[in-house]
């Protein structure tokens, strides 16, 4: 999974924060996501770097359902709202999709990228 998301750009297709879509926040943004555990977010004009890193909740299974998907922008503005410890639902070549339950208001988040 960690070298198919290194390949190519992706999008956010949806961005769900607690039952309200907020997809249209990252509208025109591509997603780059580097080797180096950058993440980069450039929509032609602002160009925001994050850092990016998958691990393992789990050290006796490794299957992806005891991975994480960990995403921080130091920044406090719309990317604030994906920052987190995601868990995988699935991930494909072209399509990585992402689900957080916040322990404190019980909310559930979805985020789903897909490759340009």
């Amino acid at each position: 999974m960690q070298t198919n998301v290194q390949s190519g750009t992706w999008r956010i297709t949806k961005f769900i924060d607690s039952d309200s879509d907020e997809t249209h926040e990252f509208n025109g943004y591509q997603f780059t996501f580097k080797s180096s555990g950058v993440l980069n977010a450039n929509d032609g004009v602002n160009n925001i770097d994050g850092v990016w890193n998958i691990t393992s909740s789990n050290s006796d299974d490794d299957s992806s359902k005891d991975l994480d998907f960990n995403i921080y922008f130091n920044s406090s503005n719309q990317f604030e709202e994906i920052n987190d410890d995601w868990d995988i639902i699935s991930n494909s070549d072209v399509k990585i999709e992402l689900i957080d339950i916040s322990g404190g208001n019980g909310g559930t988040d979805y985020l789903t990228f897909e490759k340009n």
